[in-house]
């Protein structure tokens, strides 16, 4: 897909990082520290998802919070003291890596209060947006910088001025995990107009192998829908009950973009570490030395 300079609809400028969950399956590192504050081989999650957003044009983010998320706030600010004292030391390396944090975007918070779902964590986000379209961000979603997806799904919404969200093939067997989508083909290669979303379906009755994954590209129109969404699954408001609602309607519809390039899941701790080794082994400072290691661990590894 490529860009839409003449598109008939707003352009995408926001967006919305709900970042109000408890983390409580990191517990007890998460119990005074946020989980999107949990170190990817030296950045926080959260980091990675912020420059996402702004490599994709997006410089204007609100993060919805919850208790305890303060250090969200203070990561993303200037650190006076710290910068005095690396300048101090003539440490400009060091000194541009923590300045680099705060000078990403123009960040806002706002607190989600009960945490009611992620549905109710993007209503939170209404009054910022306004009448525009934004995307939303999950931070246990790391899209490798290499393959992104958020310019393709800001294009769909230019095309088509419907929500668009982020879908991807996964086994079958994997598929109840999973929001899962059924779908029809557009004549946009990589692009489906979506008919009905189901939340973690069986895998004998899911419509189809395609899971939804964390990122959306929201139009407008999704607000009063959430409006009038009741709490459904946990009590919680879904913001998959809203789309399907929306793809059912007679507005814009949702659209799918279908991923095929690398993700890294940090939702859960096996995965959190996986993440953290895949990334690492990629850079230039440490992968040379962590895939020699690497090949030598596992070569002594007894079955």
């Amino acid at each position: 897909m490529t860009g839409m300079s003449n598109s008939q609809f707003p352009p995408v400028r926001k967006a919305v990082v709900p970042v109000a969950g408890l983390g409580t399956r990191f517990l007890p590192a998460t119990k005074a520290m946020p989980k999107e504050m949990l170190p990817v081989v030296d950045k926080p999650a959260l980091q990675y998802v912020v420059e996402e957003a702004v490599t994709a044009g997006l410089t204007d983010i609100l993060m919805v919070t919850g208790r305890n998320k303060r250090p969200l706030e203070d990561h993303f600010d200037r650190v006076d003291g710290l910068e005095a004292a690396l300048r101090a030391k003539g440490d400009q390396r060091k000194l541009d890596l923590i300045r680099e944090s705060s000078e990403l975007a123009d960040i806002h918070f706002v607190r989600q209060g009960d945490p009611l779902g992620l549905g109710h964590a993007v209503l939170k986000g209404e009054h910022h947006v306004g009448e525009e379209p934004f995307a939303v961000l999950l931070g246990d979603d790391l899209i490798d910088e290499r393959s992104p997806i958020l310019p393709d799904m800001i294009d769909a919404y230019g095309r088509t001025g419907g929500s668009v969200i982020a879908l991807m093939e996964v086994p079958q067997e994997a598929i109840s995990l999973y929001g899962c989508a059924a779908v029809e083909a557009t004549e946009v290669d990589g692009l489906v107009r979506v008919t009905d979303l189901v939340e973690k379906p069986d895998a004998a009755d899911a419509p189809s192998n395609l899971a939804i994954i964390g990122r959306y590209v929201l139009s407008p129109e999704i607000f009063p829908l959430l409006r009038r969404t009741e709490p459904g699954r946990g009590n919680e408001i879904q913001l998959t009950d809203a789309l399907k609602e929306q793809a059912r309607g007679d507005g814009h519809g949702v659209y799918g973009v279908i991923f095929t390039g690398e993700r890294y899941d940090t939702g859960d701790k096996l995965s959190y570490i996986q993440a953290v080794i895949q990334l690492a082994t990629r850079r230039d400072d440490l992968g040379a030395d962590l895939r020699a290691w690497l090949r030598e661990f596992v070569a002594g590894l007894d079955d």
